[in-house]
């Protein structure tokens, strides 16, 4: 017999970017792709959390992830920006407030 997508259980709905927070995390992508520091992106919907990563190479994992969980929101905050090791680096009500993590001056070379 063959399969029926009929019959298939429901998919459940993931958990997305708006527009706005899209508009925002590309406009950092674009200025750190203008650095030199990340070369490529990628994004995921998953049922309880959306997840933005950069990368300095494509076949690599990913240097920061910038995770969305509206499940967090009254607690610690809905947004997160993870490191390689899955260290949570910066946590916050605001995205905006998440983001300043990658402001100008924020890493200095020490020699």
């Amino acid at each position: 017999m063959a399969f029926d997508p009929s019959y298939a259980a429901p998919r459940q709905a993931g958990v997305f970017f708006e527009r706005r927070e899209l508009e925002r995390l590309l406009r950092l992508y674009g200025r750190m792709v203008a650095a030199g520091e990340w070369r490529d992106y990628g994004m995921d919907s998953l049922p309880d959390a959306a997840v933005f990563s950069v990368f300095r190479r494509t076949a690599e994992a990913p240097l920061y992830r910038i995770e969305k969980r509206p499940a967090l929101a009254r607690r610690q905050g809905a947004w997160a920006v993870v490191g390689q090791g899955g260290l949570i680096l910066r946590r916050g009500h605001e995205l905006e407030q998440v983001l300043r993590f990658f402001d100008k001056g924020r890493f200095t070379v020490v020699d």
